[in-house]
C-alpha cells in the first residue's frame, strides 16, 4: 500500500546524502587522495570506498543508539569533529610529505597492454610496478568511516525528528548512505577532472593541483579544529 510518509522520508534521506557529500571537509579529505590518483576510474572508486565506510559507520552508530534510544552528548561530537580536522591536517602533511620526499612524479608507459599515465616514485621503488585503484580502497574506506563517526551526532537528530520507530530510522540511513555513495562517486569524478587536466599539462602543473590540495586539506583542519576549540562549533 502506497504510504505518502514513507516515500517523503526516502526522498529527504537520498537527497541529503547527496547533499552531505559536498560538505567541506568532505572534498578537502577526497582532494588529498585523488591528487595522487590521476584517472577517473580511480577516483571515482576512491569516491565510492570513502562513501561505502561512511556508510558503515553511519549504519552502525544509528543502529545503536536507535535500540538504545541514546543521542551522542554534543562534547563528544565536538571531539569526534576535532579528530575530523586533526586528520584534514595529517592528510595534507602526507601529501606534502611525499611530493617532498619521495620525489612524486607522472609517467607515461605500457601496463596490462593499454598506454597509461601513472603517479609514482623511483626513490620509494626501482621499477614502474605499482598498485591500481582497487589496491588503494583501504585509505579512502577508513577516511569515510572517520567522517561518519563525526557526523553520527548530527544526523541521529535528524532521524529522531523525523522518523517513528527503529526499523524506519534504519532505512533512512540506509538510504542517506546510498545517496552520500553516489554522491561521493560524482564527486570523485568531477574533482579529478581538473588533476587529469594538470597531468596532460606537464609536471609543474600537476605539482600545483596537488599544492592547491595539501593547503585545503591543513586549512580547514585548522580552521575546524580552532573553532571547535573555541567553541564556536562546526558547520
Amino acid at each position: 500500500m502506497f504510504d505518502p510518509q514513507a516515500l517523503t522520508i526516502v526522498s529527504l534521506g537520498f537527497v541529503l546524502g547527496l547533499r552531505h557529500a559536498l560538505d567541506a571537509d568532505h572534498l578537502a579529505a577526497l582532494s588529498t587522495v585523488l591528487a595522487e590518483r590521476p584517472t577517473v576510474q580511480a577516483s571515482t572508486a576512491i569516491g565510492f570506498f570513502w562513501g561505502l565506510g561512511h556508510t558503515v559507520m553511519l549504519l552502525c552508530v544509528g543502529t545503536v543508539l536507535l535500540a538504545l534510544n541514546l543521542t551522542i552528548p554534543e562534547s563528544l561530537a565536538s571531539v569526534f569533529e576535532f579528530a575530523v580536522g586533526g586528520m584534514l591536517v595529517v592528510l595534507g602533511l602526507s601529501l606534502a610529505r611525499r611530493m617532498y620526499r619521495e620525489q612524486w612524479h607522472l609517467h607515461l608507459h605500457e601496463h596490462d597492454g593499454r598506454a597509461h599515465m601513472h603517479l609514482h616514485s623511483h626513490r620509494a621503488q626501482a621499477d614502474h610496478a605499482h598498485g591500481h585503484w582497487y589496491q588503494g580502497s583501504l585509505r579512502p574506506l577508513l577516511i569515510g568511516m572517520a567522517h561518519g563517526l563525526a557526523g553520527s551526532a548530527a544526523l541521529m537528530l535528524i532521524v529522531l525528528s523525523t522518523v517513528t520507530g527503529i526499523a524506519q530510522g534504519i532505512g533512512y540511513i540506509v538510504v542517506f548512505g546510498v545517496g552520500s555513495i553516489l554522491g561521493m562517486v560524482g564527486v570523485g569524478a568531477v574533482l579529478s577532472l581538473p588533476v587529469i587536466y594538470s597531468a596532460t599539462v606537464g609536471p609543474r602543473a600537476y605539482r600545483m593541483v596537488q599544492g592547491l590540495a595539501c593547503v585545503a586539506s591543513i586549512g580547514l583542519g585548522v580552521l575546524m579544529m580552532v573553532r571547535i576549540g573555541l567553541g564556536s562549533g562546526w558547520s
